[in-house]
C-alpha cells in the first residue's frame, strides 16, 4: 500500500510541474540578423576565459550557432580547456535539430552530440585520452518539445518578455535535462565593454530532471541574472551566476553584424 501511495504521489508531482511548462508558440519578434560576438568569462572581475560566437541563417531555413572558447592566463596553466560548439535549429519552429560540443582538456577529450526529435533527444558522448581511442556511450531522454541552449535562447528572444512574465522550458544542454524557470524582473540601464544599453533584466533558476521525471535541486548552480539589450536585436549582454564556487560572469566584449544595418 505504501509503495502504491508513493508511486501515486511521485506521479502527481511529476504531472504538476509538467503542466506548468510554457506552451506558447514562437513569438513574432523580428529574427536576429547574422552576427559575430566575443565574450569574456571569469569571477570577481578576473578574466579566466574568452569565447567567440557566429550566428547565421543557413540554407534550408535553419539557424546555426558556431562557437569557440578557451581558458587564458594563469587559469589556463591550472586548467587547460578548449571548446568547440555548433548548434542547428529550425528557423520557423525554433526547435533544436542537432548540437555538437567538443571539450579538449590537457589529457582528455570529450565529444557530445545531441540529436533531437519532437519527442526525445539522443545523446552520444565519447570520452578518451588525447590522441587515443574513445569510448562512446549513448542514451535517450524522452520528453516532448525539448530545447537545447541555442534554441531556448531563440525561443525566449521571440517572446514579448513583459515585466514579471514567467516562462518554463525543459532544456537539454549537454548531459542532463533541466526545468528552466525564467522570470523577467524588469528594465534597467547596464554598461558593458561595448557601451551602455537599456536592458531587460531576467532571473534564471534551474532544477535537474531525474530518470523518473522527478525534479531535483541543481547541485552546482543556484541562480543567475541575465541582461539582454532592450531593443530590436535583444543581444545577450551579461550573465552573473551563483554557483558552488561563488559568482561567475560572462560579458559581451565586441559585436558586429555580417551585413550593414539599414
Amino acid at each position: 500500500m505504501a509503495v502504491v501511495l508513493l508511486a501515486f504521489c511521485s506521479g502527481s508531482l511529476a504531472e504538476n510541474w509538467q503542466s506548468t511548462v510554457s506552451k506558447e508558440p514562437p513569438g513574432d519578434f523580428p529574427e536576429l540578423p547574422p552576427l559575430r560576438a566575443t565574450y569574456r568569462f571569469g569571477w570577481s572581475g578576473l578574466t579566466a576565459a574568452t569565447g567567440e560566437v557566429h550566428f547565421t541563417k543557413t540554407s534550408g531555413d535553419k539557424f546555426q550557432l558556431d562557437g569557440t572558447g578557451r581558458t587564458i592566463g594563469f587559469v589556463r596553466a591550472l586548467w587547460k580547456l578548449d571548446v568547440n560548439y555548433r548548434a542547428v535549429a529550425n528557423a520557423e519552429t525554433l526547435r533544436p535539430i542537432e548540437t555538437e560540443q567538443t571539450e579538449n582538456y590537457r589529457s582528455k577529450k570529450v565529444a557530445t552530440r545531441l540529436t533531437f526529435t519532437n519527442n526525445f533527444v539522443t545523446r552520444a558522448r565519447a570520452t578518451g585520452v588525447q590522441g587515443g581511442s574513445a569510448e562512446t556511450k549513448t542514451r535517450q531522454f524522452s520528453f516532448p518539445n525539448l530545447f537545447d541552449l541555442h534554441s531556448a535562447l531563440l525561443y525566449l528572444r521571440s517572446q514579448p518578455l513583459r515585466n514579471r512574465s514567467v516562462y518554463r522550458l525543459v532544456v537539454y544542454p549537454a548531459t542532463n535535462a533541466y526545468l528552466a524557470t525564467i522570470t523577467v524582473i524588469g528594465r534597467e540601464k547596464i554598461s558593458v565593454h561595448t557601451g551602455s544599453y537599456n536592458a531587460l533584466k531576467i532571473d534564471l533558476q534551474l532544477n535537474r530532471i531525474g530518470k523518473h521525471l522527478e525534479l531535483e535541486p541543481h547541485r552546482k548552480f543556484r541562480r543567475a541574472t541575465i541582461w539582454v539589450s532592450d531593443d530590436a536585436d535583444r543581444i545577450l549582454l551579461r550573465i552573473e551566476a551563483q554557483v558552488f564556487v561563488g559568482t561567475v560572469f560572462a560579458e559581451l566584449q565586441s559585436m558586429h553584424f555580417d551585413s550593414p544595418r539599414s
